[in-house]
């Protein structure tokens, strides 16, 4: 993926990715007006496609010019096609009922249950639906064929690493974690044609992650990074970019979803690459299991 200044419209991955998500995706990259016309659109996405262009670009305290540039940063044609999308999205049934806020001082235990519990099953559906399958099919490829994989996370994100490092490596891929900057450095410098680096993280700002990752592929490493954002740094750095539907809000609620909607990726990629060996990664997970059976005590 190369780097531009101007990022081009967002386009779904399986072709049936939700307008809101490819929305949230693209939001660090809107221009201040056009993000408030996406606050309003996310806040309510039902009021917003019973508005005229122009009820919307007042509410949005903008004009129909910002409106109408809003909705080609989405791939839409239009102002009536982005309503239309936003009709159909509203009409979709939800397993769970969306929280109409974050959380606040007044909610109660049950509340907070609730909109923690959407946040979490949303990051996994939201994630699921939009992940590009070519991508992933050529991340597992290569990590498969590696001679070694590198991954790293800071924060948050050192713990996703850590997981994606377990489950590689526990199918016989040669894997490092690293979640200290200066030894990822190091251990990138080190790679080379073949080997893949994969670089985790939710912003896709981190500058640990970001620097180890270009070091990694000036060496002639394969890039992948998981990210929830697809024009952030780490994504226009990588070769492959894998992307999450987290929502992130303004008491961090959603921070263990961002990291459920990282871990669903991890998941995948780690079948995929399981999937292109089966037998040797079944006998694999067996002869580990065996190896710390040892240390399950029994059940009387």
């Amino acid at each position: 993926m190369t780097s531009t200044s101007d990022p081009q419209p967002v386009t779904s991955p399986t072709g049936g990715t939700s307008l809101l998500v490819r929305l949230r995706a693209v939001r660090p990259t809107l221009s201040p007006a056009e993000d408030r016309v996406a606050e309003r659109v996310l806040a309510d996405a039902r009021a917003a496609a019973a508005l005229t262009i122009s009820e919307l670009a007042a509410a949005a305290e903008t004009s129909e010019t910002t409106v109408l540039r809003f909705c080609k940063r989405l791939g839409l044609p239009g102002y009536p096609q982005l309503r239309l999308a936003l009709a159909e999205e509203s009409a979709q049934p939800r397993t769970v009922a969306a929280p109409k806020s974050d959380i606040s001082a007044e909610d109660s235990v049950d509340d907070v249950i609730r909109k923690i519990a959407f946040a979490d099953a949303s990051a996994v559906e939201e994630t699921a639906d939009q992940l590009d399958r070519a991508t992933l099919t050529e991340a597992a490829r290569c990590i498969a064929a590696a001679r070694r994989v590198d991954v790293c996370g800071s924060g948050a994100s050192a713990v996703v690493a850590a997981d994606l490092q377990q489950k590689l490596h526990r199918i016989g891929v040669v894997t490092f974690a690293w979640s200290d900057p200066h030894i990822a450095l190091t251990s990138a410098a080190l790679l080379q044609e073949g080997d893949v680096a994969v670089g985790v993280s939710h912003s896709g700002t981190t500058r640990e992650t970001l620097e180890a990752l270009e070091l990694a592929k000036s060496r002639g490493a394969t890039t992948v990074a998981i990210t929830n954002f697809p024009y952030s740094p780490l994504a226009r750095a990588a070769d492959l970019v894998l992307t999450t539907a987290a929502r992130e809000t303004s008491l961090r609620s959603g921070a263990t979803a961002s990291r459920i909607a990282a871990l669903t990726v991890v998941d995948c990629l780690y079948i995929a690459v399981a999937q292109r060996n089966l037998p040797d990664a079944l006998q694999a997970v067996r002869s580990t299991r065996s190896a710390v059976s040892g240390h399950h005590l029994e059940s009387h």
